[in-house]
């Protein structure tokens, strides 16, 4: 669950968010892709940590000093997004095939971004998991090195399903009370995007300067004040603990279904001509 507030990408999460809520959205849809966007991100950022321990470990001498420079190329990308969504255009949906479902086109996406946010947290979150799940895989006791490495995944999954339901409902909450916030949602994503961008970027450029030696990095105010934050997120997701979480995954699941059936058409009267109407219209 910490992996995912991790200091080097917590950055990363309101952007994962911002990315889910910025394009179309329709009530119905809404618990699918915050569920299929959840999966496709946790798998991308487990995926990445497995290889990494398993195969990578090696090279990790050589890798650590380069990754600094992945983190800021990662935030630029991001800044572009956010400074493309602030000007009132829509992010292009990414996927093979333009005919794909949304939520098919969703998966890929949101598994590269997941890696990216593996690749982003690996210089600050990669010790823990070396010393226990990889330690326990090198040590012979390969179950429980699966079992520690699928709790591990379950955990980091949990907190984004969470934010990602979360944020979801409330957002079509609001575009269905309110006809501008469909205009809205879009652009405070794309800033979201810019903030979480530039100082994503920011971490890599902090990262690169402690690694020439320059110590007055460790004083940088944009890191302080980030880090009090991080710090903050953190002790909160260590107090709620996993079972809170569950619940409260439990809860908007079912507020979601409550939802789905009170928007509900009803057969006959004005639903059915509702419906012949929509019929026509797709014909």
């Amino acid at each position: 669950m910490l992996g995912a507030v991790n200091p080097c990408g917590f950055a990363l999460l309101p952007a994962y968010l911002s990315l889910l809520v910025a394009g179309k959205s329709d009530t119905r849809g809404a618990v699918g892709r915050a569920l299929t966007a959840a999966a496709g991100l946790t798998v991308g950022y487990v995926l990445v940590f497995g290889a990494f321990g398993l195969a990578l470990a090696p090279l990790a001498g050589w890798l650590r000093p380069r990754l600094p420079w992945l983190t800021v190329a990662l935030g630029v990308l991001l800044l572009v997004a956010g400074c493309w969504l602030l000007a009132g255009r829509r992010l292009p949906a990414p996927g093979w095939s333009a005919r794909a479902p949304r939520l098919t086109r969703s998966w890929p996406s949101m598994a590269l971004f997941g890696a990216a946010y593996a690749l982003a947290s690996l210089g600050c979150a990669i010790a823990p998991f070396l010393a226990i799940v990889v330690t326990s895989l090198q040590a012979g006791s390969t179950g429980q090195g699966l079992a520690l490495f699928g709790a591990y995944a379950l955990g980091m999954g949990l907190v984004v399903t969470v934010a990602a339901l979360g944020v979801a409902l409330l957002r079509d909450g609001l575009v269905a009370r309110l006809r501008v916030a469909g205009a809205l949602v879009p652009r405070l994503s794309g800033l979201v995007l810019v903030l979480a961008g530039g100082y994503v970027a920011w971490y890599g450029w902090y990262e690169l300067r402690l690694a020439a030696g320059n110590r007055d990095a460790l004083h940088d105010p944009v890191i302080q004040a980030a880090a009090q934050v991080q710090r903050a997120l953190a002790d909160a997701l260590d107090r709620i603990g996993p079972a809170v979480l569950l619940a409260a995954l439990a809860t908007l699941l079912l507020a979601a279904l409550l939802t789905k059936r009170a928007h509900r058409p009803t057969c006959g009267g004005g639903g059915g001509l509702d419906i012949g109407k929509r019929s026509s219209e797709s014909v």
